[in-house]
């Protein structure tokens, strides 16, 4: 009867990529379970080979990979290591992917487009996973598009109680940076103790990405700290536009609230010049020391990630541990 019990006791194991494999040893510690050691590498032709050096036989399975530039790169390391998994007889394999790719691709915009978020989840479940953990996916629906559980994270506590702490006492305006976000902003509005909203209006090119007109505030913003809030910063033209707008406005201050910090170039430059006082971000991406600004602080979201694998890991309810938002 040992025998049997020794046999179907479940072994959770730790699977790291090379996108970040800093934030996948962070989440290993919090756990206390190390990643499981692996011969990652490219051929000269570009082609991706991965190998466990331990067995992972009946394991319950988690592939860490933050889909940080280059993104198609990591993809396709993510799926060969899924792979490598599901023949190694693994019994359960969990993507944790704390940013979601191709997230703003979840939708035809016009005739003869791709949906490459739902492509994703579907090379994924191809592969061998049989459940995706993320955190703030830019959309809700891309839930639907992986046939099986889907774990979404949310990361505003962890902005929220460190704003809340630095920020206390002053008066506060939460800023959705366009109509798309103002869901976010009323979440977040609340979170934070009933805070007055406001929007900015503005116009966007479908047929120029990445580049962005604002308009004018609607919401009462002057003297007021504006709290920006969206999910992630790539190039930084909505939020960089915003922020002067708010400060024609009458604005005391601007923040940004974003769990991902995508960063593509000029975003660099464009936060240096632009009126941002504080971005605060979590570490679902890598940040290079060039673009480790004064005014970017980057909060740990290692912490959160631990807890839900855990939860999954023991069949615990991630919903109840994440105040039901997952």
């Amino acid at each position: 009867m040992g025998n049997i019990v020794a046999e179907n006791r479940k072994t959770l194991m730790l699977f790291s990529g090379r996108a970040y494999p800093e934030l996948a040893e962070e989440i290993g510690s919090v756990l206390g379970v190390a990643i499981t050691p692996a011969a990652a590498y490219e051929f000269a032709s570009g082609e991706i080979f991965v190998r466990y050096k331990d067995s992972v036989r009946g394991s319950d399975a988690f592939v860490i990979q933050s889909m940080a530039a280059p993104v198609n790169t990591w993809i396709m390391e993510t799926l060969i290591m899924v792979d490598a998994l599901k023949r190694g007889s693994a019994k359960r394999i969990t993507v944790v992917l704390p940013f979601y790719p191709y997230a703003r691709q979840d939708k035809k915009h016009r005739g003869r487009e791709p949906i490459s978020a739902r492509l994703v989840a579907d090379l994924l479940k191809t592969a061998g996973a049989n459940r995706i953990l993320t955190v703030d996916l830019h959309t809700a629906q891309i839930q639907g598009f992986f046939d099986g559980p889907v774990d979404h994270l949310f990361a505003m506590d962890t902005l929220a109680e460190y704003i809340e702490g630095k920020y206390a006492g002053r008066q506060m305006t939460v800023v959705a940076p366009d109509s798309g976000r103002v869901r976010v902003a009323e979440r977040w509005a609340d979170r934070l103790g009933g805070t007055p909203l406001a929007f900015i209006h503005k116009t966007r090119d479908p047929l120029k990405p990445n580049q962005v007109v604002a308009n004018r505030v609607v919401g009462d913003v002057e003297d007021r700290v504006c709290l920006i809030v969206d999910d992630m910063i790539d190039t930084g033209g909505t939020i960089c536009s915003a922020a002067e707008v708010l400060i024609e406005a009458g604005a005391a201050d601007v923040i940004v609230a974003s769990t991902h910090p995508v960063l593509s170039d000029p975003a660099t430059e464009r936060l240096s010049a632009s009126k941002i006082s504080e971005l605060v971000v979590t570490n679902t991406l890598p940040l290079t020391d060039d673009k480790r600004l004064d005014k970017i602080t980057v909060l740990s979201i290692a912490p959160l990630v631990a807890r839900a694998i855990r939860e999954v890991f023991d069949d615990g309810s991630v919903t109840t541990l994440f105040g039901g938002l997952s």
